[in-house]
């Protein structure tokens, strides 16, 4: 970790080659741009902690202002951590491996983050085009359709939508906190799913809930699960913070006979 109050050499350089290379014309913006690429390219990694405004500010030759609006940008991104009495520091990532099929809730506990939500929306209706063909339903089929901003230890971190056939879930009330203890109780919790992942950025609305900047990089996930017999029980979208989510994939060679 950075502990020091001297600044970093690599962290330096980077930040003056970056700004350098930077054409947006607003000194606080194009430092945090330099900054976000320097935890994107690992310069800086999770839990270190940035030397301090007036050190950072006289190494790289810009005002004092200029930093503290960038590191406020980041902070209000999530990618910097400001604790009372403590200098800035790289927020920790989340990893989520994929080789297991666990839920939201799952994930934050086995991390020792507390778990929280907001409802978004909540609904039966007729199932989509796409929600038939996701869980081999008949047309006119209806669906529980449950939006919500699932939050770890009271951040933002992901928007999830979430669709289960409504004759295994008819009443979207029943589901006050993790689906999957629903889906349990119900005995149809999933032990097998696909999941494709993909690039996206953040839209307006994503932004506002996310607390993110317009155009910020989110990961998306979209996933089918099956119960035991094979029948798709639940289609679910959801939309990861980019600079809060690391997905982490366990690969194994194989045997060569």
């Amino acid at each position: 970790m950075l502990e020091t109050t001297a600044a970093p050499p690599p962290l330096i350089d980077f930040l003056r080659h970056a700004l350098a290379r930077q054409t947006d014309g607003v000194i606080y913006r194009d430092l945090a741009q330099a900054l976000r690429q320097a935890v994107t390219e690992d310069i800086l990694s999770a839990g270190d902690v940035l030397p301090g405004e007036r050190d950072l500010a006289e190494a790289i030759d810009i005002s004092r202002t200029s930093v503290r609006k960038a590191i406020e940008s980041l902070v209000h991104d999530g990618i910097l951590l400001r604790r009372h009495g403590a200098r800035t520091a790289v927020a920790e990532r989340v990893e989520k491996p994929l080789s297991a099929l666990t839920s939201f809730s799952e994930d934050m506990r086995s991390r020792g983050i507390e778990p929280g939500m907001i409802w978004i929306a909540k609904e039966v209706a007729p199932a989509s085009p796409a929600e038939i063909m996701a869980l081999n339903l008949s047309v006119g089929a209806k669906v529980c359709r449950l939006k919500r901003l699932r939050t770890g230890d009271g951040k933002p971190m992901a928007i999830e939508h979430a669709v289960v056939p409504a004759e295994v879930l008819s009443d979207p009330a029943e589901v006050t906190g993790s689906l999957y203890e629903v889906l349990t109780r119900l005995d149809r919790r999933p032990v097998r799913a696909l999941q494709r992942l993909r690039a996206a950025i953040a839209s307006p609305e994503d932004s506002l809930l996310l607390n993110l900047e317009p155009g910020a990089p989110l990961l998306v996930a979209e996933r089918r699960c099956f119960t035991r017999d094979g029948t798709p029980i639940e289609f679910t979208r959801t939309l990861y913070c980019g600079t809060r989510y690391d997905f982490l994939v366990e690969l194994r060679s194989q045997d060569v006979e």
